[in-house]
Formats: C-alpha cells, sequence, structure tokens
C-alpha cells in the first residue's frame, strides 16, 4: 500500500505534464471545431440544397468513423500521401477538431433553428441583407444558446484526448502508462489519471457555466 501511494506521488508532476498537454489538445480541438463548426451550421440551414447535402455527408463521416481510425488514417496515411510532415501533436488536434466540428455544427444548427424565425423576416423588412443578418443577430443568440451543449462537447473531447497516446502524444494516458509499464503499479496509477480527467471534466464544466451565466440573454426564455 505504501509503495502505491509512494509511486504515484513521485509520478504526480510527470502526469500533471501530461495533464498541460492535455488542456492544450482539448482547447485546440475546441477552439477548431468552433471554427468550422459554426460555418458548416450557417451552411446547414441556409445554403441551398447542394451545399446541406456536402455539408451532411461531412457530418456524417466525421460522426461515424472511429477517432482511432481517423488518427492512424490521417497520420500514417494522408500525410504521408501528401507529403505533410506534422507531429502527432498536431495530428491529434486536427483530428479531434475535425470530429468535433461535425459536432459542434449540430448544436449550433440546433441553436439557429429554436430562434424565432420572424427575426430574420425582421431584419429584411428593414433592409439588413441575409449575411449581416446571421452576423449581427442569429449567431451572437446562437452561440449564447449552445453553451450548455459546448460544455457537453468539452467533456466529450477531453475523453477522447485520452486515445490520443497511440500516436504517441505525451498527454495523461500516456505519461500513465509509460510509469505503469515500468514500476507494474498500474491501478493506483489509473486511478490517480482517472482523478486527474475528472477534475479536469468538473473545472471545465464549471468555467462554462460561469460563462453561460455571464452572457446569458436576460428575459429570453427558450
Amino acid at each position: 500500500m505504501h509503495e502505491s501511494i509512494a509511486t504515484v506521488i513521485s509520478a504526480l508532476p510527470y502526469m500533471l505534464e501530461g495533464a498541460l498537454v492535455t488542456i492544450v489538445v482539448v482547447l485546440g480541438a475546441m477552439l477548431f471545431g468552433l471554427a468550422l463548426g459554426v460555418p458548416l451550421a450557417v451552411g446547414q440551414v441556409y445554403g441551398g440544397r447542394v451545399l446541406k447535402r456536402l455539408i451532411g455527408f461531412y457530418v456524417w463521416f466525421f460522426r461515424g468513423v472511429p477517432l482511432l481510425v481517423l488518427l492512424f488514417l490521417f497520420y500514417f496515411g494522408f500525410c504521408n500521401l501528401v507529403g505533410l510532415n506534422l507531429s502527432a501533436f498536431a495530428v491529434a488536434i486536427i483530428v479531434l477538431g475535425l470530429i468535433s466540428s461535425a459536432y459542434q455544427s449540430q448544436i449550433f444548427r440546433g441553436a439557429i433553428l429554436s430562434l424565432p424565425a420572424g427575426q430574420f423576416n425582421a431584419a429584411r423588412a428593414l433592409g439588413m441583407s441575409d449575411s449581416r443578418t446571421i452576423l449581427s443577430i442569429i449567431l451572437p443568440q446562437a452561440l449564447r444558446l449552445s453553451i450548455p451543449g459546448w460544455s457537453n462537447e468539452y467533456s466529450i473531447v477531453l475523453k477522447d484526448s485520452a486515445v490520443t497516446f497511440a500516436l504517441g502524444v505525451a498527454e495523461i494516458m500516456a505519461r500513465t502508462h509509460f510509469v505503469a509499464s515500468r514500476t507494474y503499479q498500474h491501478l493506483p496509477l489509473y486511478l490517480a489519471a482517472g482523478l486527474i480527467y475528472l477534475a479536469l471534466t468538473y473545472f471545465g464544466i464549471k468555467g462554462l457555466r460561469i460563462l453561460e451565466q455571464k452572457v446569458r440573454i436576460h428575459g429570453y426564455v427558450r
């Protein structure tokens, strides 16, 4: 028992360094997913038939193929095919971001569709262009309404980030596995890793809830 505790204590700084790597991967993937997810959602709601079908295929593909397959496909397949020399860290952010963008697009699409259609018509009646209406009226409200769904997406991306150790990304799981394979203290080390993930999940969701309260539309009931 004492040996297990001593092993965890000695390995904890090394594992926490991996937690910093995990945070960067998750934040990078979430922001990348946000940058792609918003235009995808707008295209699905307001685009033409061809654009909607293309976006629908994109969403279907990245929601349907397992993360590990996509990581290997991009890192060992696509990058070699086109001659890209990307690190495992960069590929992890890109692949997680592409998958997250598919899910985030559906979160934002639902938020856009939940807004009263009369707002768009009123903006047109005032002489506003469709693009300005979307940027100035629709998206600010939709992004606020999407924060609860975004909190759920954060926890999913955080858990999925553990799979990136298969590429050699030095995040929590990779470091925990490295120490466990040498000390044979698998149970206490993986329990410690689980607690780190729980803490990251708690504080991340807590922060997003605070953000939700600060930017919520007072008097608006969805």
